[in-house]
């Protein structure tokens, strides 16, 4: 049999690949796009990140992940060879839609500055390399900004709703009575509540009950705050429990209190902060934390056309409702995959129901669909499974998460019912109108990527605490003499300077 010479073999072979669209051969390195928070030295975060976009030859912007690993490459370096430091530096996280999230941890802050090389190949991408001229700070430096400045740095919101509805539940309000009655109402032996107090922007507290073991939670957050920008001087209360506490009523006597929680609900008026998880998550990231808001990104499983279509949890038996989930994959296997990890709240239910083994969460991605069923109060995965590029069914629930208000049913996810009676009916809807289901899951994915970002995190902590009524400090409290009160004495900083 004759043969093609092989330089016809080439242009046949280069051919096929344009003709399947392989992003390898059309991949553009100056025309890819490069942007993010992490390419500013005034933004300090304890995980930079940025992004960059995949465009093609012809300045198209490419969908899908080149096959093969991926030639991206960043290279993060002291701009002063003088300068040695520590700077931990992954491979680009790919997105699977022609985007990369690139990331990078410093250990010590650099005088001189950074220069940031972002490689396809040999190729410098966009307007690599991005020199940031220092000082560049690490995340443990002491380095409070003015405010207006840090915000506009992070370019933070300028309204965040959810703020706004949870502050209008209080006009005005009394310090004195609130200083009175958060103890007395909710500071007793089962309390999980403590006393905050920013002063000088250093951090005081008051552990009220006996339940205060997260407040390692809250202290991380606000002590990472008052390293990057100087906080007002005020007093708050956070509460560290699953349920939010204030349920009096707007217009009723007496009037509610403000208590910080990390869940709301439709009958409380907590003022809600994003969750510790996905707080804590964001500190450590690349810190022997897998499960964060920057890694979930690279890890969301193989492609839609070749996840598994089925439904599928896996969890804790924190709600009654997660029990009907198992048996209604007992029943129906063929349109859902759901389990129980561990039992503690109904252990009789193991014989019957089962346990489950433990899955990394990545795998959970392997699946089109994930159901969202509420834990103790609002699932705190809600976030991570946004993140994924599942299509997200998630249960009706009158617990909500700081960032929900944006979000709109059957667009960013599918609902279902509370008590469940609806869910085969939406997994059988997804199988068959396949096209909508992913549009869905991609806008939720969108949407949550935006929402998400570890700066607007730090943006939210921060209005929450600037706003003007959120109670000045009464400085007689906090003197700090001989002969002061309890309450004083009681109270150190959360963490000695740095």
């Amino acid at each position: 049999m004759r043969r093609l010479p092989r330089a016809l073999l080439l242009q046949l072979r280069l051919a096929l690949l344009v003709a399947a669209g392989a992003p390898e051969v059309l991949v553009s390195a100056p025309r890819s796009l490069v942007w993010g928070p992490g390419l500013q030295a005034a933004v300090v975060l304890p995980v930079r990140y940025f992004y960059l976009q995949a465009v093609n030859s012809e300045g198209q912007n490419l969908t899908r992940s080149p096959p093969g690993q991926t030639p991206f490459k960043v290279v993060v370096k002291s701009l002063s060879p003088k300068e040695l430091v520590r700077i931990h530096v992954p491979k680009p996280l790919d997105r699977n839609d022609g985007t990369f999230l690139m990331r990078y941890r410093m250990y010590e802050t650099v005088d001189e500055g950074l220069k940031i090389e972002v490689l396809y190949g040999d190729k410098h991408v966009a307007q690599s390399p991005y020199i940031l001229k220092g000082p560049v700070y690490h995340e443990y430096c002491e380095c409070p900004e003015d405010p207006q400045a840090w915000q506009k740095t992070l370019s933070c919101p300028t309204r965040e709703p959810q703020i706004t509805k949870d502050f209008a539940s209080f006009p005005s309000i009394n310090l004195q009575q609130m200083l009175n009655e958060v103890p007395k109402r909710f500071g007793d032996e089962r309390g999980a509540i403590v006393h905050y107090t920013i002063l000088n922007n250093h951090i005081y507290r008051r552990s009220l009950g006996k339940y205060t073991d997260f407040k390692m939670f809250s202290d991380e957050i606000l002590l990472s705050l008052t390293r990057k920008v100087l906080l007002p001087d005020l007093e708050f209360y956070v509460n560290l429990g699953d349920w939010p506490l204030e349920h009096r009523k707007v217009n009723g006597t007496p009037s509610p209190i403000p208590v910080i929680s990390w869940c709301g609900s439709l009958d409380s008026r907590d003022v809600v902060l994003p969750t510790y998880d996905i707080t804590h998550s964001m500190l450590e990231a690349m810190r022997g934390v897998t499960n964060d808001l920057l890694s979930i990104q690279g890890n969301t499983g193989p492609s839609w056309i070749n996840k598994t279509e089925r439904a599928f949890f896996r969890g804790r038996d924190s709600r009654e409702e997660r029990l009907q989930l198992v048996q209604l994959s007992k029943e129906n296997p063929q349109l859902l995959d759901a389990g129980i990890t561990g039992y503690f709240f109904f252990q009789e239910k193991e014989k019957e129901l089962g346990k489950a083994k433990l899955m990394g969460f990545f795998d959970f991605f392997k699946y089109k669909y994930q159901v969202n069923v509420d834990g103790t109060v609002a699932a705190y995965r809600y976030p991570y499974l946004m993140l994924g590029d599942s299509l997200v069914l998630k249960q009706d629930s009158p617990y909500y998460e700081h960032f929900y208000m944006a979000l709109e049913p059957w667009k960013h996810y599918v609902p279902i019912k509370r008590n469940l009676s609806d869910l085969l009916e939406k997994v059988k809807w997804a199988k068959e109108n396949d096209e909508a289901a992913k549009k869905i899951a991609k806008e939720g994915q969108l949407m949550a990527r935006d929402l998400l970002q570890p700066h607007r995190l730090y943006c939210y902590y921060y209005q929450v605490l600037q706003v003007q009524w959120l109670t000045p400090v009464i400085p007689a409290l906090w003197e700090v003499e001989e002969g002061g009160s309890p309450e004083v004495r009681s109270s150190r900083p959360a963490w000695p300077s740095w």
